[in-house]
């Protein structure tokens, strides 16, 4: 007979889910573990500082606060003779055009407009160039008369012509007491400024990189120490490297060239324009409307290039062999009109 073997009873598949369902059931019954919560954050203080809107000073290429330049130009005939020196506030200029007078020496068309002096001078009368040097910075040009058709081609410019003796300027032009007449009218340029507040700022003149050692010049260039510019046989200005400041020094008469204060007279970049000259007037006359050869010297170097200016209102344009346009470094400029009959040398490192 053979044995029975015994079996729990099976269980239906409905008896098996309802079994898991109270299982399910138990374990919900369970006490949840609390959720967790979140720390309280600290107070946000915000350190950050935004950067004030900049622009570039038109007349340095320097970076400048917005809006902090809204004022004219100050253009002034500025008298280099011997006993005008030192002259004052150029070392506080912009731009300077040196350019060729009768007998043989020059003076200066000296621009100030990111920096401007209490006072400046010592100013001289007009010549038939200026016109065509100043016409494209606008703004204020202060001198001391000159011929009248001088004054009336300058008066045709958009410039304020504020001239020595007249009644307009009157409170703000006066002869020092320090020297020899007619080296010594001065003007108060502050103060002039401030009663002419509605005149626009000048238009950017040239094209600029951040420093002097990423200028056209410094990075193209070749090496150059000095500069010597023969204006005439007797006016020989020169211009010396000097790498600690990264600015050119100026010489004069075989000696530093200084300001009011002593220290001596330097440049970020030096312009060397060849410029035609011609006598039509009776005077000596920079010829600037056209075009010619040119050297721009920044941070320690030059590249050869060329000139251009097309009308009296337009700047000069200074452009490279390849016809790029030469960028200078910020900072002031000076910019030497050397006549074609007299001569630039340029003289590397010893």
């Amino acid at each position: 007979m053979s044995p029975v073997i015994s079996r729990p009873p099976s269980r239906s598949l409905g008896a098996v889910a309802a079994l898991a369902a109270v299982a399910l059931l138990a374990g919900c019954s369970a006490e949840a573990p609390p959720s967790p919560q979140a720390s309280p954050s600290p107070d946000y203080t915000s350190t950050y500082e935004a950067t004030p809107p900049t622009e570039l000073a038109p007349l340095r290429g320097t970076s400048v606060p917005e809006g902090s330049l809204p004022h004219a130009a100050l253009v002034a005939k500025i008298d280099n003779h011997w006993d005008a020196r030192p002259q004052v506030g150029l070392e506080r200029t912009d731009i300077v055009y040196e350019e060729l007078v009768e007998g043989g020496i020059t003076r200066y068309v000296a621009v100030w407009h990111s920096d401007i002096p209490e006072l400046l001078g010592p100013i001289r009368s007009i010549r038939p160039m200026d016109p065509e040097i100043a016409g494209s910075l606008g703004g204020i040009i202060f001198y001391a008369g000159g011929q009248p058709r001088f004054v009336s081609m300058m008066r045709q410019t958009s410039l304020y012509n504020a001239i020595h003796g007249q009644q307009d300027t009157s409170a703000y032009m006066y002869r020092s007491g320090d020297r020899s007449a007619p080296h010594n009218v001065i003007v108060r340029a502050k103060e002039f400024l401030a009663a002419h507040s509605d005149i626009a700022a000048p238009p950017q003149q040239f094209a600029y990189s951040l420093d002097a050692a990423s200028s056209t010049a410094a990075k193209e260039g070749s090496p150059t120490a000095t500069l010597r510019l023969a204006f005439s046989t007797q006016f020989v200005p020169t211009w010396t490297w000097d790498a600690a400041s990264a600015r050119y020094l100026r010489w004069q008469d075989g000696a530093p060239d200084v300001d009011s204060a002593g220290d001596q007279l330097s440049a970020v970049n030096v312009v060397t324009l060849r410029v035609p000259v011609t006598n039509g007037y009776g005077v000596p006359k920079t010829e600037l409307l056209g075009s010619g050869e040119a050297w721009i010297t920044t941070g320690g170097a030059t590249v050869h290039g060329s000139w251009h200016k097309d009308s009296i209102a337009a700047p000069i344009t200074l452009l490279d062999d390849r016809g790029i346009t030469v960028r200078l470094g910020a900072g002031n400029t000076w910019v030497e009109l050397v006549p074609l009959d007299g001569s630039v040398a340029i003289e590397p490192p010893a």
